[in-house]
């Protein structure tokens, strides 16, 4: 080999090994976004409306210890002011009773507790008003496979309805006084649209039950809030204002719920393929639009159920993955839905059954035996954000202001779930860790920037009920071990200088910064 030849091979061999330098460096790019913020800025109004209200099981559970204590870390950490259930008017709640004559008489006892518990810890009621009474039902064999098997027929006797629910109201407000009442929802059933409800044809005979139960309540009050129809899939808005106004029949509010895996076809009757991550606000923005399209543009937007999935998977609401969906479904909906109400707050809930494994796909902040979950401290840390939003050009930022100056900011790096089934899957999501560089302009020259992170090694009581081997019935040793390790983790701090801070966000997690 000659001189040339050498020099040739050796600068073939140079450029070689710098491609395999770049294109091993091309493979996993460092993910990085720059944000300028202005801490002057004018906002907007940023109502925390994703906080405003949560679900929770059947009614009946709102007189256990353990739903109150839950209620209490749940109050204490987002200040959720309204809490939904099913079944106040289940048979498990005894309000009615028919006698051997066939007269009717009410029994106000439970329902009493229930409501007392939920004032005395802080909340308000938003009644959704079902199951059907077994006493009043038109078919006793309509039985929703629920593991409580509610019954979701309609009344046998409209009369008989009426009469309940005016009882109903007329006790409410004799116990609580019209101007508490009046603060509170009442919400007619819940998802007639699906396996909920067994009269036909389904919706015309749901607005029959609106109708009665509307006009009773306005009877006994007209302060008394009512809305409808609380249907799955973001479904009848456009049908039920329609109505409603057709009609005269009272109305306050729209409800609806949708969920992250609804699809398409259910929701917007098309075929395309809307992520998990979309899927909630993009039903919300339809449903804001149907009802500004409606004779009443104006009606108050409620979701009374969301969630990022109807199903138990543990990969989904488990796990860390919620704070990053969280943060980016409030930045998505806001200004457009008065509330939504995540549903929900507690895993002590039966509807499949008696829980077991407090990590199953559970849909509530806290798992069975009070243990934080992910989601939880991603609804404590997102709940300081302040109550003026400042524009800022990124998907995976929300920049606010409180009153008094300090900026609030929420960073995250969304991932897909590992798994999408009922089976958990060990692993890690795709992706990388995400770099964000902040230049703040007009901060004092005394502002201190302070974290706090959701995150797989921050307050994830899943990666340490992984590390125990996911026991099917945890130790009374090791549910104390899974509280500790689903806490928020403490603060830190990070380095701020001239306005300008940097922060890294692994994937899937979720970052709140005070700029104060």
């Amino acid at each position: 080999m000659n001189h040339m030849s050498i020099a040739r091979h050796f600068l073939l061999s140079v450029c070689a090994a710098a491609l395999l330098v770049t294109s091993s460096v091309q493979a996993v790019p460092a993910a990085g976004e720059r944000i300028h913020i202005d801490a002057t800025a004018s906002g907007t109004p940023f109502p925390h409306f994703w906080e405003q209200m949560l679900g929770s099981g059947r009614a009946a559970l709102a007189l256990r210890d353990d739903y109150r204590k839950d209620l209490d870390a749940v109050h204490q950490a987002t200040g959720v002011g309204y809490i939904r259930f099913h079944g106040i008017l289940d048979h498990d709640v005894g309000l009615i009773q028919r006698d051997a004559q066939g007269k009717i008489s009410y029994n106000f006892s439970y329902i009493d507790q229930i409501y007392d518990g939920l004032l005395e810890h802080g909340f308000k009621p938003f009644v959704e008003l079902g199951f059907m009474p077994p006493e009043l039902t038109s078919d006793p064999s309509a039985l929703h496979p629920f593991w409580y098997h509610p019954n979701i027929a309609p009344p046998k006797d409209y009369a008989e309805w009426d009469a309940m629910i005016d009882a109903l109201a007329r006790h409410l407000v004799e116990r609580y006084g019209i101007d508490e009442v009046a603060s509170w929802y009442f919400e007619v059933w819940n998802e007639p649209n699906i396996g909920f409800w067994v009269g036909k044809p389904a919706q015309s005979s749901y607005f029959t039950l609106y109708d009665h139960t509307a006009h009773a309540l306005k009877a006994v009050s007209p302060r008394i809030r009512v809305g409808g129809p609380a249907t799955a899939q973001a479904a009848w808005a456009t049908d039920f204002l329609a109505h409603t106004h057709r009609n005269n029949v009272p109305v306050d509010f729209v409800s609806t719920h949708v969920y992250g895996d609804d699809t398409a076809d259910n929701v917007f009757h098309t075929s395309e393929n809307i992520q998990r991550r979309d899927m909630v606000c993009r039903s919300v923005d339809k449903v804001h639009r149907e009802i500004a399209a409606s004779p009443y543009p104006h009606m108050p937007l409620i979701f009374s159920e969301y969630n990022a999935s109807y199903a138990n998977l543990p990969n989904v609401t488990d796990t860390v993955f919620m704070g990053p969906w969280l943060a980016n479904t409030i930045r998505e909906c806001a200004g457009k839905v008065e509330a939504m109400s995540y549903w929900s707050f507690s895993d002590v809930f039966e509807e499949q059954g008696i829980v077991r494994n407090p990590f199953y796909g559970g849909f509530g902040l806290i798992a069975a035996n009070r243990i934080p979950k992910p989601a939880f401290n991603a609804f404590a840390i997102l709940h300081k954000l302040g109550g003026q939003r400042l524009a800022v050009a990124s998907d995976s930022a929300l920049v606010t202001r409180r009153d008094d100056g300090t900026l609030v900011i929420a960073l995250w790096n969304y991932a897909p779930p590992v798994g999408d089934t009922a089976s958990y899957t060990p692993g890690r999501p795709a992706g990388s860790t995400k770099h964000f560089s902040l230049d703040v302009r007009h901060l004092p020259a005394t502002a201190r920037a302070t974290a706090w992170r959701v995150d797989e090694t921050h307050g994830n009581a899943v990666a340490a009920f992984d590390r125990m081997g996911r026991p099917d019935s945890p130790s009374r040793a090791q549910i104390v071990q899974l509280r500790e390790a689903g806490k928020l983790a403490a603060p830190e701090s990070i380095d701020l200088r001239d306005g300008k801070l940097a922060v890294d966000v692994p994937v899937q997690g979720l970052v709140v910064i005070e700029l104060r």
